[in-house]
């Protein structure tokens, strides 16, 4: 059998995980957030207290690790370290920097890519993430950038974090926004950026309907090609 992989990346906070996750369900397939695989690690290097940027401390740890994914009644992806479940702690503000920070290591990136790959051999999947159509699933079916101004994904997440009981400023926010957006476009692994064949889509003017009509339109419109 033949899976369909829908490749979707894009930078901090705009809106991948929730558009991608609502339309894996309406699609029946399979999501993945390779954002939280990520911050799985930043967060065990968080609690390490380990500086994120230094690739051998990094590294030494990764035997150490052990990650699962679940989806609960809820449809949440639930992320597990090493048994525990950390799909709260993961979404924290300060975990931000340790994921972008260790993502930009190879061996980290080669540790979490053939799980990626698994599940893509395995299901019709819907992936998103900053090189899943670049690096990951370079073969995807269907690859969208979904990208929106720094302003409006700032807004976005300091609205999510005010509903999640964890507020910030939204000046806090907007410079957590903007330096993720550094690291990740101009680190020398997989760096962020749009693929050759990818579809891009802007949401900074659109709302979450608008937004998931659009997304479902380009992957309707390439699966039925």
């Amino acid at each position: 059998m033949k899976y369909i992989s829908v490749a979707i990346d894009g930078p901090s906070g705009a809106g991948k995980s929730t558009l991608a996750k609502d339309i894996a369900a309406h699609l029946n397939y399979l999501y993945v957030d390779t954002g939280a695989i990520y911050r799985t690690i930043g967060y065990y290097v968080l609690c390490r207290k380990i500086d994120p940027a230094c690739e051998e401390a990094v590294t030494a740890i990764l035997p150490q690790v052990d990650i699962k994914m679940s989806y609960g009644e809820d449809g949440l992806q639930h992320m597990y370290l090493n048994g525990q479940d950390v799909t709260r702690e993961i979404r924290l503000p300060e975990v931000s920097y340790y994921a972008s920070c260790v993502s930009a290591h190879p061996p980290v990136r080669a540790f979490l890519l053939e799980m990626q790959r698994q599940l893509a051999r395995e299901n019709h999947v819907i992936m998103d993430g900053r090189d899943i159509g670049t690096v990951v699933l370079p073969d995807a079916q269907v690859k969208i950038y979904l990208t929106a101004s720094p302003e409006a994904r700032a807004y976005r997440r300091w609205r999510e974090l005010e509903q999640r009981g964890t507020p910030q400023p939204y000046g806090t926010v907007l410079a957590d926004i903007q330096a993720r957006d550094y690291n990740d476009t101009n680190r020398s692994v997989a760096p962020l950026r749009q693929a050759e064949d990818a579809v891009r889509l802007d949401t900074t003017e659109m709302n979450f309907q608008q937004s998931r009509d659009a997304l479902l339109a380009i992957i309707c419109e390439k699966v039925d090609a």
